[in-house]
């Protein structure tokens, strides 16, 4: 951004300090005083510490110029004051006036319980065959992230990829009026923070929040495999098409194919065209199609979609492949969890070709409410004794899954560690692993399964 700090002033409603040949230019914002730069409009926000607090560190790194809270004034500092009422709802103001009246790109919005961020790599992958965009960095997603977002792309913005988190109900519908998105994609709908709106249905509803904002002539792309979004989806005025593995969908994916590394499938829409994605997992295929639909939306070469879905840049990939000390193949997925997302990685760790044997290293999925006994023991079906020889559990909330298993595993073949004994989970494991074999580690980053990779991976084994 490139803004002179009156126009700033009258974009928040607040007083400029200085006369106008005497205001700074600003060329961006920042929360972080430490990750501040020279030019940079300091918003001091409300967190664990009041931001407020880092005043003096934001001058230390050059701000230009900061807001500040009215509560909170008087407040002596050599940096350019703009007084507004919230320093978070100011700098929301400026973003979308920033986002409107100064770039007016295209704006992708997505959303989903799983795979929004990963969806966000594709669509910017594929976009950028043909316009100059801009997506979430890693995963500013909230209403923080957003904003920071917009305000982070140069004038020449194109089309603006957004990825959108949400924590609770009406957060989506803020985050959409925002951006006011020309398309909308929910990726799908799971289980995460199910322990804040007790259903799936609840869930839809929050998630469906996404198209309040979208344009009139806007596009609502979604999982078609997800009965909750299509009844919804019923109630949208705005055009609307589906993707999935279903062939009721607009876009759906045929011979897939999951590898350790990558994943091929084909396209009943393009049947001469072979896609490779370098990401594993049927779920990701699925990812790709709503990558594809927006393409499609822009006008993207079937080619160039294909060219880019085979090699385009992952955000904060968290499932990655390691070689541990004794030599066993490690499948890392260490910082988050769900029921869906659990099962889906256990159906394709379970089809991987291995000399050894396949091991799960499974912890609590957490945020999971009243629901969680059931949703842990709910995984059972995704654990099969032939393919996967032994699991280990971890946890407190995991011991319904411990239970449910007891009927299908022998008692040699299923270790329980209650959450609190990780060393004496890591002793098992460090004795148990061999050479050829393959190991999965999944869990919420509650449980702090990196411990485990770690101990897997420098070779103290005693």
């Amino acid at each position: 951004m490139k803004m002179k700090l009156s126009e700033i002033a009258r974009v928040v409603g607040a007083d400029c300090p200085l006369a106008e040949g005497d205001c700074p230019t600003i060329t961006g914002v920042a929360f972080d005083s430490r990750k501040l730069k020279p030019g940079d409009l300091f918003v001091p926000l409300a967190g664990e510490r009041d931001g407020h607090e880092f005043l003096t560190s934001a001058e230390a790194h050059g701000a230009a110029a900061t807001f500040i809270a009215a509560s909170k004034t008087p407040i002596t500092t050599n940096i350019p004051q703009l007084v507004v009422a919230d320093p978070l709802t100011a700098l929301q103001k400026l973003a979308s006036y920033y986002l409107l009246m100064k770039v007016n790109p295209k704006v992708v919005a997505i959303t989903g319980s799983n795979g929004k961020t990963t969806t966000k790599d594709m669509t910017a992958a594929i976009l950028s065959t043909q316009y100059h965009v801009v997506k979430t960095p890693a995963n500013f997603n909230n209403e923080i992230g957003v904003p920071f977002t917009i305000l982070s792309m140069d004038t020449n913005t194109e089309v603006l990829v957004v990825e959108m988190g949400m924590d609770r109900p009406g957060q989506l519908t803020a985050l959409s009026g925002l951006a006011e998105p020309d398309v909308a994609v929910i990726t799908m709908i799971g289980e995460a923070h199910i322990e804040f709106f007790k259903t799936r249905d609840k869930i839809a509803d929050a998630k469906m929040e996404i198209v309040s904002g979208l344009k009139e002539d806007g596009l609502f792309i979604y999982n078609g495999d997800e009965p909750l979004l299509r009844e919804r989806a019923e109630q949208v005025d705005q055009q609307s098409k589906t993707f999935g593995l279903d062939p009721d969908n607009n876009l759906y994916a045929r011979n897939i194919q999951a590898f350790e590394d990558h994943t091929e499938f084909d396209l009943s829409k393009w049947p001469d065209l072979h896609f490779t994605i370098p990401v594993m997992g049927e779920y990701n295929v699925s990812n790709a199609l709503a990558a594809i639909l927006v393409g499609r939306r822009f006008h993207v070469k079937p080619e160039s979609i294909q060219s880019a879905l085979s090699h385009f840049d992952i955000t904060a990939n968290r499932t990655q492949w390691l070689k541990g000390d004794a030599g066993e193949s490690i499948l890392s997925d260490v910082y988050n969890a769900n029921p869906t997302a659990m099962k889906a990685v256990l159906r394709d760790f379970s089809e991987f070709p291995c000399g050894g044997r396949r091991i799960a290293v499974l912890g609590d999925m957490l945020e999971l409410g009243e629901a969680s006994g059931d949703l842990h023991a709910s995984v059972a079906p995704a654990l099969d004794p032939d393919k996967v020889s032994e699991v280990y559990l971890y946890g407190d909330e995991i011991v319904t899954l411990r239970d449910a298993l007891a009927k299908r595993y022998p008692a040699d073949a299923l270790h329980y560690f209650k959450k609190g004994d990780q060393q004496a989970l890591i002793n098992a494991l460090q004795e148990d692993v061999s050479y050829q074999d393959m190991v999965l580690l999944k869990a919420s980053h509650g449980l702090h399964l990196e411990n485990v990779l770690a101990a897997l991976l420098d070779g103290d084994r005693g």
